[in-house]
């Protein structure tokens, strides 16, 4: 793996035609997905400021430009009309003041009127490399741009710890008030969220205090990414524990979690239902954001980074890395989350493939299994001509679990992380649509009870699948929706 000096990560992009040869280079890999967000270079992480605006919908990504590193970070923009179809915008912010000298950092957005703003992290660090984040707001100007205010909203309070970014803005109508939680850290390094007020936009913010969440004192040592939305009356909490280990989840420290329950903003209380829930169960899904201004009391819009931090992937040999997964539908059910996929990814289908034991590269499968069976079921994909190998899903009704296992690949990648998962079945496996692109599986199971992502890397020999009599299917053709093109 590459060693990349301090100096080559955060090097800044003067001009497109430094990086162009990078996007050539990589359009011949095997891995370019086809119908999911990309980076046109580089890394791609935290999806940020995704809001839907005047007919339009605005998805920005961290994005640093010069490989498969974390270094200088930008904002990247791309757009889309129907959230599966999306196309690439440019740079949508670079570090180019003091107080975001080493890199625009993740954020959220929300439209108010005709205007649309944009809240962010701002990652400066000073001679001795000595971190402070400033939380700061942009607005989107009549090129499409977004334009920086000359100062920060405000710094970093100094009774937490350095860690304090991703600014999630939202109006909460019974205070006539906007709030921002930040994700923050303790001095002893307890994970938390910071809450500030304003009754204006971009003057005014007041520190709120520290979000309470009773039970939830000691869990994690950094809540990354928070995010609160009501949904069908249920107030329902979104951040990334990291720092921590959590059954079921191998030896991986960084986790996407939820709580259902209720929000009191005069006390700035959460009351949780019940306990955590994972987001996805899968190998490689984080910091994900839900869509500012949906029209819609019933249900939220989600997105995530394919991808965790710390980990490692193969394209990083091609000098890029990263998506988004797939755009999620979240509605509250039981007092749990349903996730599916939107409806307009049906558009997508073009006609289905020959169930002849081979696997596109990119398709759709609608899987079925069977009811009041007591035998098991396997389904296994990228497997050998042989039928031996790859990437495996095993589902056992006496001891209501679904595993995953990719250890069989290929290609294996963050095997001190996991390479093999469980996913606990409160109800009887029924259904599941897996979404396959040039580099990663989406398990939808259940209409949504449960997620898996994953990446997967399959060789050339890697292109069949098996599965259990018992396992009936349909494999969909899908055309390609997202644009490879090279946009600064």
């Amino acid at each position: 793996m590459r060693e990349w000096t301090l100096e080559e990560r955060y090097r800044v992009l003067q001009s497109a035609d430094e990086i162009k040869g990078l996007h050539e280079a990589l359009l011949g890999s095997v891995y370019r997905q086809k119908y999911h967000i990309q980076p046109i270079t580089g890394l791609s992480s935290d999806p940020n400021g995704f809001v839907f605006h005047d007919g339009v919908w605005h998805l920005f990504y961290q994005w640093t430009p010069w490989g498969a590193v974390h270094g200088l970070k930008y904002w990247y923009h791309v757009k889309s009309t129907d959230l599966v179809h999306w196309e690439n915008a440019g740079v949508g912010m670079r570090p180019d003041r003091d107080f975001d000298n080493k890199g625009c950092h993740s954020g959220s957005a929300i439209a108010e009127g005709d205007s649309l703003y944009f809240f962010y992290t701002g990652n400066h660090r000073d001679e001795n490399w000595v971190r402070t984040p400033y939380t700061c707001a942009a607005k989107l100007d009549e090129n499409g741009v977004p334009v920086k205010l000359d100062e920060p909203l405000f710094g970093p309070r100094d009774d937490y710890s350095e860690h304090q970014r991703d600014p999630k803005v939202f109006w909460v109508e019974e205070k006539q008030a906007y709030y921002i939680f930040i994700g923050a850290q303790t001095l002893d390094k307890k994970g938390t969220v910071l809450v500030y007020k304003s009754p204006k936009l971009l003057e005014g913010w007041e520190f709120a205090g520290q979000l309470n969440v009773p039970g939830f004192e000691d869990f994690g040592g950094m809540w990354e990414c928070p995010c609160i939305q009501r949904i069908s009356g249920k107030d329902v909490l979104l951040f990334s524990p990291q720092y921590t280990t959590l059954p079921g989840r191998g030896n991986s420290t960084n986790h996407n979690v939820y709580l259902i329950g209720s929000m009191d903003y005069d006390t700035l209380t959460f009351t949780p239902d019940s306990d955590y829930h994972y987001l996805d169960y899968g190998f490689d899904m984080y910091a994900s954001q839900l869509a500012a201004n949906v029209d819609d009391p019933d249900k939220a819009i989600l997105i995530g980074w394919m991808g965790l931090p710390d980990n490692h992937y193969p394209t990083e040999e091609e000098d890029w890395e990263g998506s988004m997964t797939l755009v999620r539908e979240l509605r509250v059910k039981d007092g749990k989350l349903l996730k599916t996929p939107l409806p307009a990814m049906n558009e997508l289908r073009n006609g289905t493939a020959p169930e002849d034991g081979t696997l596109p590269a990119f398709c759709e499968l609608e899987v079925s299994f069977p009811q009041g069976e007591t035998e098991d079921s396997d389904l296994n994909l990228f497997t050998k001509e042989d039928g031996t190998g790859g990437f495996t899903i095993h589902y056992c009704p006496h001891k209501k679990k679904l595993w995953v296992s990719k250890k069989d690949l290929d290609k294996r990648f963050n095997e001190n992380v996991f390479e093999e998962l469980e996913v606990p079945m409160e109800t009887p496996l029924r259904t599941m649509r897996v979404f396959i692109d040039r580099c990663s599986v989406e398990l939808f199971i259940n209409d949504g009870e449960k997620t898996f992502t994953a990446h997967v890397y399959p060789t050339e020999r890697e292109h069949f699948y098996t599965k259990s009599d018992n396992v009936e299917m349909t494999i969909w053709n899908l055309n390609e929706s997202v644009k490879d093109d090279f946009v600064v």
